[in-house]
């Protein structure tokens, strides 16, 4: 059986391709335009393609049953129909609800006649990311929305579900709605890291205009976003979390805790 992982040098797309081959999946291909960065493990067969430009995509469909798909909401309609014609049965995508930004994808698969699996992740961890270089410096975050609650989730927690969807039975037609296992502020996210780097870290609110200039060298033109649509959607609207990374591959998902201790360095 051949897996195709498209955006294998992606942050989500390169983990999903470690999962497959630490549970010894054979037939694994990595699409990517550039293979020598991917730095894929031994056995795992290179694709040249983007998914953002369709007329690299045919060869890298060729005898492929199941498909990891990253969200390219530009294109997905043409994609899925090449996969579609190819002859992929399934398809793992990471989506989102359909009137989101990741919407487009979830539609598209869904109307496409491919069986799916629909990964819905909320914030990822790797945001607080963003706050590396403020917490370096001066040890203060700047931000708006201290208050706000979500239950982040690490990228490769959702690797390895996309991993354990891909090589198992029984998901089609799911929708996972996957976080991390406890909903936190990011008040308290900004404790854990100093937690994590062994000394205190505070924040500042500032208005939101404030953050995302202090965002801005570090997303770009994400920043606003990020600040302006991401997280203020959140206000007053705290994030469940659920176990469905639990229930769906037999492990807990990552704390916040334990993310931020692992990811220390990148603070100090």
């Amino acid at each position: 059986m051949t897996i195709l992982v498209t955006g294998a040098t992606g942050s989500v797309g390169r983990l999903v391709i470690d999962h497959l081959v630490d549970r010894g999946a054979t037939g694994v291909r990595a699409l990517t335009t550039n293979p020598e960065r991917a730095a894929l493990p031994p056995g795992v067969e290179v694709a040249l393609g983007y998914l953002r430009r369709p007329e690299t995509m045919p060869r890298a469909l060729e005898g492929v049953r199941k498909m990891y798909l990253a969200p390219a909401p530009e294109t997905v309609r043409t994609v899925v129909a090449m996969a579609r014609d190819a002859g992929v049965e399934h398809i793992v995508d990471l989506s989102g609800e359909p009137e989101s930004w990741w919407g487009a994808v979830t539609l598209a698969v869904e109307a496409s006649g491919i069986e799916w699996t629909h990964l819905w992740a909320g914030e990822f961890l790797e945001n607080d990311l963003v706050w590396s270089d403020q917490i370096r410096r001066t040890g203060v975050v700047l931000d708006p929305y201290p208050e706000v609650v979500s239950a982040p989730i690490a990228m490769d927690d959702i690797a390895r579900v996309a991993a354990t969807v891909l090589l198992g039975e029984g998901h089609a037609g799911r929708t996972y709605r996957l976080t991390g296992p406890t909903a936190i502020s990011r008040g308290q996210r900004i404790q854990d890291l100093g937690a994590a780097i062994g000394r205190p870290v505070s924040f500042l609110r500032v208005t939101p205009a404030e953050a995302v200039t202090v965002l801005r060298p570090v997303m770009g033109d994400n920043a606003a976003f990020y600040i302006d649509e991401a997280i203020a959607s959140m206000v007053g609207a705290p994030q469940a979390a659920t176990t469905t990374v639990a229930d769906v591959t037999g492990q807990p998902a990552t704390s916040h805790a334990a993310w931020a201790a692992a990811h220390a360095d990148y603070f100090r």
